[in-house]
């Protein structure tokens, strides 16, 4: 959701932080603005709307100050307004906030602020920080200082940037629960909560724990603990490439990501799976006595990792033989699950800042179980806060809707469900780890048939309703076609496994609706395929997305994929559900990056 950029140093900070809020867009928002320091006085520009229109605000008004601060902000409290956008201020305008994250307890805040003379402008919880920091700064006259006890009365998440105008040579900021990260250059440094916003300008970062705070200056920076007490942090080097984040000659991002997904996946696989040993995971070290006792494992995801989550379960299953159960992160902790030093969380996340996800982390931990974190971004909170953790090698996913990401996650479950097998003494057949190498080029040879993708999709963009059917693996993936093409068609859509088809659904079907199934697995393909005689039989329109070799039933369009393992077949007969959604969206004139009331990186619950 909002997104958050810094600068410090011997620059004009407001190009700066313009380029990085252009570069947090993909994150999704309703308003932007910045604040920068200029001689002994802070100005602030914000605006409702896209950064377009605060770039344009910044030009006529021309700043010129080193330090400044940005933000985008996702309405949470109070509607989308220049008053309600970030940076915010304190009735003296001596302090100035960009925060993402919520106060839960703003309202007792801010009725304490009312009863002590202060004023409110907003509707948004974070008004209260600017004012609660000059509360305390009247008491102390030092800015950290006053910055910790507000921040000691905080309950709820957040990342702060704050600027001060009586010192006009630091930036201070802090962060609980949502994601925050310092960029060291040369006689200055970036501050961010995506790492590709200011990934043109540095790759070397410091990453914040929970409740440090940080004194920013242009030639140094000093790190302090909960009770600031001095610490130090390790510099960490982000190994990605900045062009990565651009769009590379691609009309729009998430079109470059579904192309980008052979090289995502090889680098996901890396020396992982030697094609003549055991699977090599380093940062794993399960022994089999551990993996024998388990009872359970739980894969608890959100969204697009979750449909992740659902084939990871039916390959650990089939050839690790441990129960699985997939919850979805939202609903884990309210359900008081059963969880023990005999359960294995397994938590996937792109971002590794799903606030639902790391709550459900913590549940686990308080009770014992181990917990493996399966993330696209080093030094994310879901990573910190495991016991293991597996990076997916996607790269920055610029894009709201994902893809590369998910096809990473079931590459990497796949490999972790050989390497359990392998710890437990199963048998696992080399033909298996073989497929999974050819993954990549069997993708590639799906692009071909792109423009048979694309044509289907003339016929039927203007739909109001179309229905996904599969089977087994192929319903977890006719689950994330169908969330791809609601996120950024906007066409109302659904997923049912096809064998439920008459137990209710079948009722929705009639003459010219369109139906999306998916078929890879043999052992139940006649099944499917009798369940999509029905709705053929009743007038549906049918693709058929298949690596089998079809009786002569007619259907519409079918689109053959490459045959591959069962619990592999999803990394491939996704692709084309993929390109159908953007394809859509296209035809619809849609903003393809930046679906409507949608975010990237979910940090609130």
């Amino acid at each position: 959701m909002c997104g958050i950029v810094g600068y410090i140093g011997s620059k004009k900070s407001s190009p700066i932080l313009i380029n990085g809020l252009y570069k947090l867009e993909y994150r999704g928002y309703d308003s932007c603005g910045i604040t920068t320091i200029e001689g002994k006085n802070l100005l602030n520009l914000k605006t409702k709307g896209r950064v377009a229109n605060l770039d344009e605000l910044v030009t006529k008004t021309n700043p010129n100050g080193f330090i400044g601060i940005g933000h985008t902000r996702w309405a949470t409290h109070g509607k989308p307004s220049d008053e309600n956008s970030h940076p915010h201020m304190d009735n003296s305008n001596t302090f100035s906030v960009v925060h993402n994250g919520i106060i839960e307890n703003y309202l007792e805040i801010k009725n304490f602020l009312l009863e002590n003379g202060y004023k409110f402008l907003s509707q948004t919880d974070t008004e209260v920080i600017p004012n609660l920091i000059h509360y305390y700064y009247k008491q102390t006259n030092d800015f950290l200082t006053a910055v910790q006890k507000a921040c000691d009365d905080f309950k709820g998440a957040y990342a702060l940037e704050i600027l001060c105008k009586d010192f006009t040579d630091r930036i201070i900021v802090v962060r609980k629960d949502s994601p925050l990260v310092i960029g060291k250059g040369v006689e200055e440094n970036y501050i961010c909560s995506d790492i590709p916003a200011v990934l043109s300008y540095t790759r070397d970062f410091y990453l914040l724990n929970d409740k440090e705070y940080v004194e920013i200056y242009k030639d140094k920076i000093n790190f302090y603990d909960s009770n600031l007490k001095p610490i130090t942090k390790e510099l960490k080097n982000i190994d990605w490439d900045a062009s990565a984040a651009e769009k590379e000659g691609f009309e729009h991002y998430m079109l470059k990501e579904i192309f980008e997904q052979p090289k995502s996946i090889r680098e996901t696989i890396g020396s992982r799976l030697p094609a003549d040993g055991s699977v090599n995971l380093d940062e794993v070290t399960f022994t089999k006595e551990y993996l024998q006792s388990l009872n359970k494992i739980y894969l608890v995801a959100c969204g697009t990792a979750m449909h992740a989550g659902l084939v990871g379960k039916i390959a650990i299953e089939n050839l690790a033989n441990i129960s699985c159960e997939v919850d979805i992160a939202s609903e884990f902790r309210y359900r008081n699950p059963i969880i023990d030093e005999k359960t294995l969380v397994i938590l996937i996340s792109q971002s590794g800042e799903t606030a639902d996800t790391i709550a459900a982390l913590k549940l686990a931990k308080s009770k014992g179980a181990k917990t493996f974190a399966i993330t696209n971004v080093i030094g994310s909170g879901i990573s910190r806060e495991a016991d293991y953790t597996l990076y997916t090698h996607a790269g920055p996913e610029i894009a709201v809707a994902s893809t590369k990401a998910y096809t990473s996650q079931v590459v990497l479950l796949n490999i972790v469900a050989i390497y359990f097998a392998e710890v437990l003494g199963k048998t696992v057949t080399e033909n298996l780890k073989s497929e999974i190498l050819k993954l990549p080029e069997s993708i590639e040879t799906i692009f071909k048939d792109s423009e048979l993708i694309e044509n289907f999709v003339k016929d039927i963009y203007k739909e109001h309703d179309i229905f996904f059917l599969g089977r087994g693996v192929d319903y977890a993936v006719s689950l994330e076609g169908s969330l791809k093409l609601k996120e950024i068609s906007y066409i109302h859509s659904d997923a049912y496994a096809a064998g439920e088809l008459k137990h209710g659904p079948i009722a929705l079907i009639e003459n010219d609706v369109t139906v999306i199934t998916t078929i890879t697995d043999e052992n139940i393909m006649e099944k499917t395929l009798s369940n999509v005689q029905e709705v053929v039989t009743r007038g549906a329109k049918t693709l058929i997305i298949t690596n089998q070799e079809l009786p002569n039933t007619k259907f519409d369009y079918v689109i053959k994929i490459p045959k591959t393992s069962v619990t592999l077949s999803p990394i491939l007969s996704v692709i084309p559900l993929q390109l159908i959604s953007y394809y859509a969206a296209i035809h619809k004139e849609l903003d393809v990056d930046k679906p409507r009331n949608l975010a990237k990186s979910v940090t609130v619950e």
